[in-house]
């Protein structure tokens, strides 16, 4: 269930396994005594490659080892009547024809591109409540108009069901529901194909390569964004929206390269992107920049952070963190994962002030993010648990049901 702890989880699938704490130590290159620390509570959290080796070791899923998301359940129980409308909507019944036309019912697509607009900001502010509520509505609308529209109308049609369908695999992954999440991909990919939009398919590539990450496909996630920036860079890197995916894919690529314990060639990457960087401030933004790919020299240091704390090294991460600028581009979500890496960094150096006040900051600016990462809740069950509890711990441990 979302409320175990990491060790019960832990403890849970190695039973299931049957795998001794020293057999899964072996088989995912992790010490025992790491494994027995998570076992015993007496260790709340752990870096990132060290859960993807974990979760290969016992042959599971990531998500499987961090548990669901808050208020998703794990018990077995049918799902809640919002996932099943969302599950409708990306995968329709075989027998259910698409509602006929009406003036008054539908969208235009100028109102269909706003209303996905608006789910893409819910979702960066993590607001997946009321975009769970909305969503829905919004994909059939988007399918209809694909269905329904002639000539370059029925290529934006298309358009709009892929950047919808996106929409709709990101939600079903942060819900937990990771090949629901692939497959609402792949049914973008078909839609952007569709549209004739090379640069929505590549975007799209980069969402998988994301799923893939989580479910544990490392190689597959780095080769997939790898290729797809390929071709990015070959016919699109001339303009700023084809420049942003192709960093995004860079992105992607490097950070699944860093989860394969490979940080130099994960360096390398990011190097090349931080370059491109400069070119792109030259360029002219893009007309929505909600609907296209995170990419600025801020977002390149932000996942630059990522991964120094992913190997453990807390004083380089601090030091990059303190050169980020937020521009505009920066959404919530991708602030609330830079404050939540600095807290991690200073809980790793043994400094529970500074873990704190990053936390603190991550409170402040997106509260919603907070409360959604699982790794967030281990951060604040470390540091409540250790002998020095600065000011502020208190209200951050109530905050997250961690404390009266």
């Amino acid at each position: 269930m979302a409320n175990d702890h990491l060790g019960e989880r832990l403890r849970r699938l190695r039973r299931l396994a049957d795998l001794t704490q020293e057999a899964l130590a072996e088989k995912s290159g992790v010490s025992v005594d790491v494994v027995r620390k998570l076992e015993q509570q007496r260790k709340h959290s752990a870096r990132l490659p060290t859960l993807h080796a974990l979760a290969k070791g016992l042959g599971v899923e990531l998500t499987a080892l961090l548990g669901d998301p808050p208020a998703v359940p794990s018990t077995g129980d049918v799902e809640p009547a919002e996932l099943v409308s969302l599950r409708r909507a990306i995968m329709p019944s075989l027998f259910t024809p698409l509602p006929s036309p009406d003036g008054a019912e539908w969208l235009s697509l100028a109102l269909l591109k706003a209303e996905i607009a608006d789910g893409w900001t819910l979702y960066h502010a993590a607001d997946f409540g009321r975009l769970m509520e909305i969503l829905p509505g919004v994909i059939v609308d988007a399918r209809r108009a694909a269905a329904s529209s002639k000539g370059r109308e029925r290529l934006a049609g298309h358009h709009a069901l892929g950047k919808a369908l996106q929409l709709g695999g990101h939600l079903a992954i942060r819900f937990g529901k990771t090949d629901l999440g692939v497959s609402s991909l792949e049914r973008a990919i078909s839609a952007a194909d569709s549209a004739e939009d090379p640069l929505l398919a590549a975007m799209l590539c980069n969402s998988v390569s994301w799923a893939y990450q989580r479910q544990n496909r490392l190689d597959d996630s780095r080769t997939l964004a790898v290729h797809a920036a390929d071709g990015v860079e070959r016919e699109h890197a001339s303009s700023a929206e084809g420049l942003r995916v192709w960093g995004g894919l860079i992105m992607a690529g490097a950070i699944s390269t860093s989860l394969g314990g490979d940080y130099d060639g994960a360096s390398e990457m990011m190097g090349t992107a931080e370059r491109a960087t400069v070119r792109l401030a030259e360029m002219p933004p893009p007309e929505d920049s909600r609907m296209v790919s995170v990419f600025s020299e801020s977002s390149v240091r932000i996942k630059r952070v990522r991964l120094a704390v992913q190997h453990g090294r807390s004083d380089e991460a601090l030091a990059l963190a303190r050169g980020v600028r937020f521009g505009v581009e920066i959404p919530p979500s991708w602030r609330a994962w830079l404050f939540l890496d600095v807290a991690r960094a200073y809980a790793d150096l043994g400094n529970a002030r500074g873990a704190v006040a990053a936390l603190e900051r991550l409170q402040r600016t997106a509260p919603g993010w907070m409360r959604h990462h699982t790794l967030a809740v281990a951060i604040v069950s470390d540091l409540w648990a250790g002998s020095a509890r600065p000011p502020g711990l208190r209200k951050l441990a109530r905050f997250l049901g961690l404390a009266d």
